[in-house]
C-alpha cells in the first residue's frame, strides 16, 4: 500500500531573501535619518522636504513587500492581489495626503501668528 506523501520545500532561502531586502530598506532609512544629507533636507517638493518623501515612499514599499511576502500574495490570483494590495496602498497614500494637507494648513496658521480658530 503506497502512501502519498506531500513534498514540502524548504523556504529558508526565501526567508533570507525577504530578510535581506527588508533589512537593506530599513538600513537605508536609518542611515538617511542619521546623516540627513543637506540636499535632501533643503529641497522641498509639494510643501515637504524631499527626505520626508523618500521616507514615505520607502515605508510604503516596505509595507507592500511585507504584504507580498508574508501574506503569500505572489501565489494568489491577479484580482485578489490587486484588491488587497492596491486598496491598502491607495488608502495609505490618501491618509498621508490628508494628514500633510491639514498639517500644513495648521502650521501656516500658527506660523502667521493667528490664534483664533475659525473653522
Amino acid at each position: 500500500m503506497a502512501h502519498d506523501t506531500a513534498h514540502h520545500e524548504s523556504n529558508t532561502k526565501r526567508i533570507w531573501i525577504v530578510f535581506f531586502i527588508l533589512s537593506v530598506i530599513t538600513i537605508v532609512e536609518v542611515f538617511l535619518g542619521i546623516i540627513k544629507p543637506s540636499f535632501l533636507v533643503e529641497t522641498t517638493l509639494i510643501s515637504m522636504k524631499l527626505l520626508n518623501w523618500i521616507f514615505i515612499i520607502l515605508t510604503i514599499w516596505k509595507a507592500y513587500y511585507i504584504t507580498w511576502a508574508f501574506m503569500h500574495m505572489e501565489g494568489e490570483t491577479k484580482g485578489l492581489r490587486r484588491a488587497v494590495v492596491w486598496t491598502a496602498v491607495f488608502l495609505i497614500c490618501y491618509l498621508i495626503f490628508i494628514l500633510l494637507t491639514e498639517g500644513d494648513y495648521i502650521y501656516e496658521i500658527f506660523k502667521a501668528g493667528h490664534k483664533a480658530w475659525d473653522f
